[in-house]
């Protein structure tokens, strides 16, 4: 055989090799998906369980929004999903912990807290029955603005700033 056939075939036999080596750690790589995926699936239900409100909505900020709106329903309370959702996304992009320590509230001692930016003497006036008296509570946080924004705005969907 020519040299030059000769050098092909080892490339050929190279590129096999490189081949069979990367399949070899494909395989590998997909058993231990698989692994994490079945063992991710064997705890699911309890992390199901975790992944919702007491009332049964989903722990999360949809969820947490329609709560709030079926309590806002029962107390008279106006306002509606986009509303509260704009008003949120502005105020602390989503965080149910957010709190505000540098504008003129946390200078005098009360800084906004929660999804809505709320001041302790504005929740605790404003705060909706059968909620938590935890201003970071994401349903009694959104329940509470709800409830100020709708006394002094006639909703939160009339806010479209800080308020």
């Amino acid at each position: 055989m020519p040299a030059a056939a000769q050098h092909h075939r080892t490339r050929t036999t190279r590129l096999a090799r490189a081949l069979a080596v990367a399949g070899t750690g494909a395989a590998v790589l997909a058993v231990s998906l698989v692994g994490a995926t079945s063992a991710s699936a064997a705890t699911g239900t309890t992390t199901k369980a975790a992944s919702t409100t007491l009332a049964g909505y989903p722990n999360n900020l949809d969820g947490w929004i329609r709560e709030s709106l079926a309590i806002m329903a029962q107390k008279g309370i106006p306002g509606t999903y986009n509303g509260i959702h704009r008003n949120i996304v502005r105020e602390s992009s989503g965080n149910p912990k957010a709190i505000n320590l540098w504008d003129s509230n946390a200078a005098a001692g009360i800084p906004s807290k929660g999804l809505l930016q709320v001041i302790d003497p504005t929740f605790n006036a404003y705060h909706v029955a059968g909620t938590s008296f935890d201003p970071y509570d994401p349903v009694a946080n959104i329940t509470a603005a709800c409830n100020y924004a709708a006394a002094r705005y006639g909703s939160i969907d009339n806010v479209f700033s800080a308020y």
